[in-house]
């Protein structure tokens, strides 16, 4: 670990104390985990504290453990990971939030710490079904209106469970029962041991054409 890690792991352990469930440091990247409950004023901490000022969130997600680690891993599933930098330090961290409930996730919205976590938040609940506490405007933004479910969960079809179509008879747009079969496609597996291969004299009388 490089010296500066060390300093903001250090700053971090000062700062937040017994708040921190998990700090790990991989790959030259520090990410920190703190509970649902009091993530919020967590939060306001890592922006506002002389030895860290992160003042700018820079992304946010939502993840879907469900089948990580093979579908072995014991813990919660739904999770917002948020990338923070501090331009005055020059540092910068991860940080991770799970939603208690795995059934109905709910997690504090940090809009009104980080602005830019509007549409960041708004993502995560059209694509994950995250809630986010205190949001001003918690809508869907990649998906229709009349989507049903949430994409980027684990356990969501391929092909969806609704289709929309233009119907010249109501002359409008429908919405629909998906009808496309579940289908697995099988790629074409080559077993030919000389596939590919061109004999050296075919090649030659072939240039020689050129």
């Amino acid at each position: 670990m490089s010296a500066r890690l060390e300093i903001l792991c250090q700053n971090l352990q000062n700062a937040l104390g017994e708040r921190i469930k998990d700090l790990k440091t991989a790959l030259g990247e520090v990410t920190l985990e703190v509970s649902a409950a009091g993530c919020l004023e967590t939060a306001r901490i890592l922006r506002d504290h002389p030895d860290l000022r992160f003042e700018q969130l820079i992304d946010l997600c939502g993840v879907d453990y469900s089948t990580h680690g093979d579908g072995a891993r014991d813990g919660k599933r739904y999770a917002a990971v948020s990338h923070l930098l501090s331009v005055s330090k020059n540092w910068r961290l991860r940080l991770r939030v799970f939603a208690p409930d795995d059934g109905f996730p709910v997690i504090a919205s940090v809009n009104g710490i980080w602005p830019s976590a509007g549409w960041f938040e708004r993502e995560a609940f059209d694509l994950y079904g995250i809630l986010f506490e205190g949001h001003v405007d918690l809508r869907r933004i990649l998906t229709d209106y009349g989507f049903v479910g949430h994409p980027f969960r684990k356990d969501f079809p391929l092909s969806g469970y609704v289709e929309m179509r233009y119907d010249p008879d109501q002359k409008r747009v429908i919405y629909q029962p998906v009808t496309i079969e579940p289908r697995e496609v099988t790629p074409r597996i080559i077993r030919e041991e000389n596939y590919g291969d061109v004999p050296q004299g075919d090649f030659l009388r072939g240039a020689g054409h050129g």
